[in-house]
């Protein structure tokens, strides 16, 4: 039952379920709804997408099978870069450097929105900008970082290249060239999605959870969706912001889910590094840091390219063990064990 495939999305605890986590009423279902738009997901997406419709002045309901920022949101280690994982040199030799840097260009204003909008509305949520240090690796060398930063400057991003020696002096990592970028963003997840959430409430957006969605009918005036207790709710139109549980029947060429694990360390007894940046290499399977603002790393990578859940939680000991010890060995010092994976 349902219209869109179902997944276990997580396992374990992440640290953001103990951070304060945020609480976001829900009302129930009842007979005889009737919206301008259907926004079906409440997590940090559908939250997004229901503010920015409310706002329009579109009467807006949300639905979640689960309830509001209990899918995947809580399992986001929230760090917001513009930087996406393909380098812009190399994205600019496989599809044209015109169209390479629009979509790094978009990015980076997706991004300035989020900022912008999240202090528009008030919503704390730990944000905070932070620099990004990109280090050399498997995938890019030293003078791979190099072409790098010359394809980011002709696109018009600011970026500084810093040797070896610096980045010990630094950040007390050996032997690695980087890239430092600016002004990407930290926050916390849930809080940010339930700023949102409130934000589209305030502004008239119905929320109402658990409410699974079992079947569409469409008609020239709109969309009837059905629940699986056999409710109808009916709608002009309907956005889908369930995330890695998609739609049936969507296509599927070139679209693969994989597995990651991120772990987040006790408190640290001493000052993190410079500047508290982000931390991320050049490589693949890529290590990927960023601290909390109780002192915390939260350190992730690890990733395989699959999606089974069973597959994916019997390795969460194993995957565990290695972020502690690849945490450890890239910055020795500081204390690598996790308190949530």
């Amino acid at each position: 039952m349902g219209i869109t495939c179902k997944r276990k999305l997580r396992a374990g605890r992440t640290v953001w379920q103990d951070a304060s986590p945020p609480r976001v009423r829900a009302g129930r279902m009842r007979r005889g709804l009737h919206a301008e738009v259907l926004v079906v997901g409440a997590g940090v997406s559908g939250a997004m997408i229901a503010e920015a419709l409310a706002s329009a002045g579109l009467d807006v309901v949300i639905v979640d099978r689960r309830g509001p920022l209990a899918g995947s949101t809580p399992a986001s280690t929230a760090l917001l870069q513009y930087e996406i994982d393909t380098p812009l040199h190399v994205l600019a030799r496989r599809i044209g450097r015109g169209r390479a840097e629009r979509i790094w260009r978009r990015s980076r204003l997706a991004l300035d929105a989020l900022r912008e909008r999240s202090r528009h509305l008030g919503i704390e949520a730990g944000l905070v900008n932070r620099d990004s240090l990109f280090l050399e690796g498997n995938e890019l060398d030293a003078a791979g970082l190099h072409r790098e930063a010359g394809a980011r400057r002709r696109a018009g991003f600011e970026v500084n290249e810093i040797g070896p020696a610096e980045v010990r002096r630094r950040f007390g990592i050996k032997g690695r060239a980087a890239l430092m970028s600016y002004d990407n963003l930290a926050a916390n997840p849930l809080q940010l999605a339930a700023g949102f959430l409130r934000a589209s409430i305030n502004r008239g957006a119905r929320l109402l959870a658990p409410v699974e969605i079992a079947n569409l009918r469409f008609t020239a005036r709109g969309v009837t969706a059905v629940t699986a207790d056999r409710r109808t709710l009916r709608a002009e139109h309907v956005v889908f912001a369930t995330g890695y549980e998609m739609l049936k029947g969507i296509p599927l060429k070139g679209h693969t889910i994989a597995s990651t694990w991120a772990i987040a360390t006790r408190p640290q007894p001493k000052a993190l590094w410079s500047g508290a940046c982000f931390i991320w290499e050049a490589s693949d399977p890529y290590l990927y840091l960023r601290a909390t603002p109780d002192g915390r790393i939260i350190c992730g990578g690890e990733d395989e390219e699959f999606s089974d859940a069973a597959q994916r939680d019997a390795l969460l000991p194993t995957k565990t063990a290695r972020l502690e010890l690849k945490l450890s060995r890239l910055m020795p010092g500081i204390d690598a064990r996790a308190d949530y994976a």
